[in-house]
């Protein structure tokens, strides 16, 4: 592995930690509080507008990583043939499932936040659990794409 294999790997894992961490946390920390009313419109708008802008900066970082780490190490053949292959295939999927719940969530609240109001909380709540559902699958497959014992 060289020093550019160690780094990309490092970043696009940190960032994956960062973001799916966000994800959960938003999902189940602050969701339900913003629901039930407990939380300030401009404190729930900070920490969506922060999530936002954590998966948009998070999906650049993985395509410059995870596009790297697939021309090195797959070709078209060990991506569509092999588990490794649809393991990454699979954390590309939901990805990409993730990143768009995680917009539309942050939309919907965003776009209805009223200090008074908990309908923006409540309508994005499927989507923001969605997403963390799937979080939690993104890291299981990653997972098991990372046992040396191979699948």
């Amino acid at each position: 592995m060289s020093i550019l294999d160690a780094v990309m790997w490092s970043v696009h894992v940190g960032f994956a930690v960062l973001w799916t961490g966000s994800v959960l946390f938003v999902a189940l920390a602050v969701v339900p509080p913003a629901i039930r009313g407990d939380i300030g419109g401009d404190a729930l708008a900070a920490v969506v507008g922060r999530l936002r802008w954590i998966t948009r900066i998070a999906a650049l970082a993985f395509l410059a990583t995870g596009g790297h780490m697939a021309g090195t190490l797959y070709t078209a053949e060990t991506l569509t043939g092999t588990g490794r292959g649809h393991f990454v295939l699979t954390m590309l999927a939901l990805w990409f499932v993730i990143t768009g719940l995680v917009e539309v969530a942050s939309g919907k609240l965003l776009d209805g936040i009223d200090p008074l109001s908990r309908a923006p909380a409540r309508d994005a709540k499927p989507f923001f659990y969605g997403a963390a559902a799937l979080s939690v699958g993104l890291i299981l497959t990653a997972g098991l794409l990372a046992n040396p014992a191979g699948v």
